[in-house]
């Protein structure tokens, strides 16, 4: 059935509005996202689809790259950039909501954090939340941009950013895309590495967590310093 078809309060966008974003299933949110279907096909219609193609999973559609979206039936680079950009602001809606610049306390606060803006990615980040004397966060900054399988940890670039802040501490981290947190022969030796390089600066390597979606693994709490 076309949506012009039906009711009016079963019109994703008039449900919407009539009656909150809640009451949407996720294929009717993303129905209001991709305004149009295709012929013989609507918008509702294609959004199962998309939502068939991952197993029903919003996250396995957060993965997808703007290429593949694009190149699937009835998207395109308009609708793929209009999901890209919805699924950009939910990340940035998440970090921001988890920020209320309370002393970092715990690392289940850091991954509160971090996880959604790394929750699904097939690429690795690196990342540094710098903390000053109070432990309240003063800079969270991307520092680079890997592959699937690994990035490297650009130590000089973090102590400057560190110093230039005034930060008295530094907490990294950095996503593993095949799940699994457990770090790394890499990862264990560039954190001793790091850890070294912040003590010849007068600055304290506070932990290093690794997110793995829904798991991590916290150097700190492992004792692993």
């Amino acid at each position: 059935m076309k949506i012009k078809e039906m009711s009016l309060d079963e019109r994703p966008r008039e449900k919407l509005l009539a009656r909150g974003a809640r009451a949407l299933g996720d294929a009717e949110l993303l129905a209001i996202l991709l305004r149009t279907g295709k012929r013989g096909e609507s918008a509702i219609d294609l959004s199962h689809r998309l939502l068939a193609l991952t197993g029903g999973r919003l996250a396995g559609l957060f993965e997808c790259d703007s290429g593949y979206l694009a190149s699937l039936d009835g998207v395109g680079l308009p609708k793929a950039a209009t999901l890209l950009a919805a699924f950009e602001l939910g990340r940035r809606f998440m970090q921001e909501q988890s920020t209320d610049n309370a002393p970092v306390s715990e690392c289940t606060q850091i991954y509160e954090l971090m996880r959604p803006r790394l929750k699904g990615l097939k690429r690795e980040e690196c990342w540094i939340i710098l903390l000053d004397r109070k432990n309240r966060i003063v800079k969270t900054a991307q520092l680079t941009v890997g592959g699937g399988k690994g990035t490297i940890i650009d130590i000089p670039r973090i102590v400057k950013l560190a110093l230039e802040e005034a930060a008295a501490g530094i907490i990294m981290v950095h996503n593993h895309p095949s799940g699994d947190p457990r770090p790394s022969a890499a990862d264990i030796r560039e954190t001793s590495s790091l850890r070294d390089a912040c003590a010849s600066c007068g600055l304290a390597l506070i932990d290093h967590i690794i997110v793995a979606d829904e798991h991590f693994y916290s150097f700190n709490e492992e004792k692993m310093f």
